[in-house]
């Protein structure tokens, strides 16, 4: 248990930050799910429309450092170079 008043309060903050970035990661993954089906259905129309919604949350998640910038990058590259393949 925290002892001093700052302790307390880094306390909380990280319960706030680890939520928050909870958030971000489960968002990303989602999106990532979504771009998933969507190649392997080979619709290239809802592939792109879903790789522009993981797009903003790898970035708003990168930004924040919730994932590292690099890692953002290459989901980013990695599903538009699948959707390109779809024709």
């Amino acid at each position: 248990m925290a002892n001093s008043r700052s302790a307390l309060k880094r306390v909380r903050k990280t319960e706030r930050q680890t939520l928050r970035n909870k958030t971000l990661k489960s968002r990303v993954k989602t999106y990532r799910k979504r771009v998933v089906a969507a190649i392997e259905s080979g619709d290239a129309k809802s592939a792109q429309e879903a790789l522009k919604e993981l797009t903003s949350a790898a970035d708003k998640a990168s930004r924040s450092r919730v994932i590292h910038p690099n890692s953002a990058s290459r989901l980013k590259s990695l599903y538009m170079q699948r959707i390109a393949a779809l024709g």
